[in-house]
């Protein structure tokens, strides 16, 4: 086994943990858990202990992501059970496959690999993401179950940037502190910090570069 697989295997409890605050909305666990699991392995991939931060810190609002991408692509619309087991086999087929590879597999491969012709994959990938329809009657087709907000997310997210906001040097940290925490303008910050609006406005956009590279 080679280390991202070690890597992702110890941290399969970050996944468990995250589909937890999804459970009963909409979406069969499996889905969760796949989407989680590519998550956490784009975490893997993406970590730099660089960054100042803990794994976990790093990759919760990662796994996070994917699993609410899961819900704003249809993950909870209702399909043939045909395609719902094919999907779900494509996504076992492709974190595996990324997990040996590196890289997202083609169709062509996810077709040798689970003996289906590509026609059928297509049909497949395409039903799980029809459009939703949010005010559908409970008993329509396409009728989904939208997730609230969750409070622990949230806070997970804030602690998440709170970590990541520490890796930047005290220039940084206090323009971030200024335009964002106490909600200067750039023109006030500049006057603060005996710097220009434009240079602040430069300076801003790398650091908002930099925090979404870390936060993947």
């Amino acid at each position: 086994m080679t280390e991202r697989e070690n890597a992702v295997n110890r941290n399969l409890g970050l996944v468990r943990a995250c589909c937890k605050r999804f459970k009963d909305r909409g979406v069969e666990y499996d889905d969760l858990y796949s989407a989680g699991c590519l998550g956490l392995v784009k975490a893997v991939d993406n970590f730099d202990t660089s960054y100042g931060v803990k794994f976990s810190t790093y990759a919760v609002p990662v796994i996070l992501g994917e699993i609410k991408r899961l819900f704003r692509d249809g993950g909870a619309v209702k399909v043939s059970r045909n395609l719902k087991e094919l999907s779900l086999k494509i996504k076992k087929f492709s974190i595996e496959f990324q997990l040996k590879n590196g890289r997202e597999p083609s169709i062509t491969e996810i077709s040798e690999g689970l003996g289906e012709s590509a026609e059928k994959l297509c049909e497949a990938l395409n039903a799980s993401r029809l459009p939703l329809s949010l005010t559908a009657d409970s008993d329509d087709d396409r009728a989904v179950d939208i997730p609230t907000e969750d409070i622990a997310e949230k806070l997970t997210e804030k602690l998440a940037l709170r970590d990541v906001i520490k890796t930047l040097n005290s220039n940084d940290r206090k323009i971030i502190e200024l335009r964002y925490y106490k909600h200067m303008t750039q023109t006030k910050t500049a006057e603060r910090l005996g710097m220009t609006q434009v240079q602040i406005s430069r300076r801003e956009k790398k650091i908002l570069n930099e925090l979404r590279l870390k936060l993947g």
